[in-house]
């Protein structure tokens, strides 16, 4: 009763904290403007069925992608016994979905072999990031509190991954020693654990326990972790498909406020009529995060930050300072310092910085 109390308390943090975090994000949406509107929503099942859960466009560069896609597709089998997790810790039960039956051994056989295929891939993602200095992993945004945030949150999903394993084998041992039958089935952790069968059926349940309870709080603290990381991708990129553009990328559509301006100028009846005087002054471009549109700031926060669209930039190619990494990186550091501020005094708010003059220049 007591490990239910504790792991209660745990996950009513974990969630009051989120759900804060996420609340104050989604609040800063309503400074933003108008993008496009939301529909044909057979056609964005199909781009997100593609793009976010296929993977095709990682599959550009083949060899990391595949890795990439490992994890991605890892983490939607792992996720199954993450959930089965915080039932049992507030029950009190011990792999209460057992009742799935031989689906329940699919998702738990793949989920083990995962654990492995992931913790290899991230491996490689890390020795990536440390020994090989990869170019487009470099430029002026990348600061050295960007470069720790990777390497923070690669870490983390390591040692996820190793005390999922950690924890499948001490089940394994501990089962079998006591002659007592499994629930699941576990490729990878069997075999560890028959590498390590010396070991006594408490050792074994103290590793168990110790391991069952690192993953799990290590998950409540990731989760909160990832809206203020760059990593936050892990829950905004299947959104982010799911709303994208859908007309061709060269469509350039047209600003009413420019469409109404022309249409003014071709009638010679309304070309010089006065404006009323309580018209507020409208600004064209964007100057400031206010000025961006709803997807425009939805993007920066699905951002990975990995330069896959600075490295392809033609004007960043041919020696310009120009970088869309940068662009999406500043806006979502600009709307982190000027939200809260619009939400306490209004939109309206002037705290004498802007995005244009004071992030990108």
């Amino acid at each position: 009763m007591t490990k239910q109390i504790v792991f209660a308390i745990a996950l009513f943090i974990t969630i009051g904290a989120f759900s804060y975090t996420i609340n104050r994000i989604v609040s800063f949406f309503r400074f933003t403007r108008p993008a496009f509107p939301v529909k044909n929503f057979g056609r964005r099942i199909n781009v997100m069925l593609s793009v976010a859960f296929g993977q095709t466009k990682i599959f550009r560069k083949p060899v990391i992608g595949s890795f990439h896609a490992l994890v991605f597709w890892g983490f939607c089998v792992i996720i199954f016994g993450s959930i089965e997790m915080v039932i049992d810790g507030l029950t009190g039960t011990e792999r209460i979905l057992r009742f799935l039956g031989p689906v329940y051994n699919v998702v738990i056989a793949s989920g083990d072999i995962f654990a492995l295929l992931v913790a290899i891939s991230i491996v490689i993602f890390l020795s990536r990031r440390l020994f090989f200095h990869i170019k487009r992993f470099e430029g002026i945004e990348m600061k050295k509190s960007t470069h720790l945030d990777a390497n923070i949150a690669l870490s983390i999903i390591l040692i996820l991954m190793i005390s999922l394993l950690t924890m499948n084998t001490a089940y394994v041992g501990y089962k079998s020693l006591m002659g007592e039958s499994k629930v699941g089935i576990y490729p990878i952790s069997s075999a560890i654990a028959d590498f390590i069968s010396g070991g006594s059926a408490e050792s074994f349940r103290l590793m168990y326990e110790a391991s069952w309870w690192i993953h799990i709080l290590l998950i409540f603290f990731f989760a909160n972790m990832l809206p203020y990381s760059k990593h936050f991708h892990v829950f905004m990129s299947i959104p982010n498909v799911f709303l994208s553009r859908l007309d061709p990328l060269g469509k350039l559509p047209n600003m009413d406020n420019i469409t109404r301006e022309v249409k003014l100028m071709l009638d010679p009846d309304t070309a010089f009529a006065a404006q009323a005087t309580d018209t507020p002054v409208e600004r064209f471009g964007v100057k400031d995060a206010e000025d961006a549109s709803w997807k425009n700031y939805f993007d920066s926060l699905s951002c990975t930050q990995c330069g896959r669209c600075t490295s392809v930039c033609p004007a960043n190619i041919t020696g310009k300072k120009l970088s869309p990494r940068k662009v999406m990186m500043d806006l979502r550091a600009r709307m982190k310092e000027k939200g809260p501020l619009m939400v306490k005094n209004g939109r309206d708010f002037n705290d004498n910085r802007s995005l244009l003059r004071d992030f990108i220049s």
